[in-house]
């Protein structure tokens, strides 16, 4: 009786459900009622995702360039998905603000551990060889990577470091993005041109970011966090996660590219050029970009060495040991 109970019950607010939909609940139940059962394969569409692999050379150690590429990005889709989140709470509670921080970095942390597919996974000589056949595509072209900064903290703060004094929130948000830190990293040292591979980013995605933007202005994780009440600005858990968060992104995920760029590209003679025309010795460095989300947290003499003792390590370790 208690079972039947509950279905008459559950009955009862599926027809109310469903009433306004034009179609009276026993069609829906015709229709669950032929419905074949769902699969693990179909509801996760693995065959799609398994064919999503087209390497444009024979080269074996491709495919797993381009996988690696593809996981990276479905990891910045879980990032987007809960910063999204953030940027939408209204609630200002400093519980929900920590344990999507905490997401974020546990994302943020496999893909950082993750990266040794890229720096020991491959074979040096197959990459130099099937890369000629990708230009001018570069991971550089990632647009949710830019979309995770755009969320994470105002405009203002991804100026490239050079010009970023000259820069407010009182500038326009298309003002802001033209001087974006990134920006620097595909344009020609020599002539100062844009690259293709920035030229062709910019035409797909410029409307898009900038409408992203001007979306989250003045609501974005950094500005949500400097909303909070003092009390909870001050949550201890709460700083360690943006921190963590900051040097995740800013300093530990830019280094591991530094790692594989220095062996697939280093040389003694100098280094290869990436195929996107970027300057990644310039443009990969923490401690040359100085790209921090939330500044607030940090002593000037921190924000004045962000990065220094990482990059140090990647090219002067003799230094580190002194």
């Amino acid at each position: 009786m208690k079972d039947k109970a509950r279905i008459d019950s559950q009955i009862s607010k599926l027809e109310e459900k469903y009433k306004d939909s034009g179609q009276d609940l026993s069609s829906y139940l015709d229709g669950l009622l032929y419905q074949r059962y769902l699969t693990y394969w179909d509801y996760i569409h693995l065959d799609t995702l398994l064919s999503l692999q087209v390497p444009r050379t024979y080269f074996p150690d491709e495919e797993i360039f381009i996988m690696y590429h593809q996981i990276t990005e479905l990891y910045f889709k879980l990032i987007l998905h809960e910063q999204k989140q953030l940027v939408d709470d209204k609630s200002q509670r400093v519980e929900f603000f920590i344990e999507k921080a905490r997401r974020i970095n546990s994302y943020f942390k496999a893909l950082i551990s993750s990266f040794s597919i890229m720096i020991k996974g491959m074979e040096r000589e197959q990459f130099l060889q099937y890369r000629m056949a990708l230009l001018p595509a570069s991971g550089f072209q990632s647009a949710q990577y830019r979309m995770i900064e755009i969320y994470a903290t105002p405009l203002e703060n991804l100026v490239h470091h050079t010009e970023r004094e000259m820069f407010s929130s009182e500038n326009a948000v298309e003002e802001l993005y033209e001087h974006a830190y990134w920006k620097k990293g595909a344009t020609d040292l020599t002539t100062g041109e844009k690259t293709l591979t920035l030229k062709q980013f910019e035409y797909r995605y410029t409307p898009r970011l900038i409408r992203i933007a001007k979306q989250v202005e003045t609501s974005t994780i950094y500005d949500k966090y400097r909303q909070l009440p003092e009390k909870k600005r001050h949550n201890k858990e709460l700083v360690e996660a943006l921190k963590t968060l900051d040097m995740n992104a800013n300093v530990n995920w830019p280094l591991m590219h530094m790692g594989s760029a220095h062996r697939y590209l280093g040389k003694e003679a100098g280094e290869i050029e990436a195929t996107g025309g970027t300057n990644w010795k310039e443009f990969l460095p923490p401690s040359f970009q100085k790209i921090v989300f939330f500044p607030e947290l940090y002593t000037k003499q921190e924000l004045n060495n962000w990065g220094k003792q990482w990059v140090d390590h990647i090219f002067n370790p003799d230094k580190i040991r002194e």
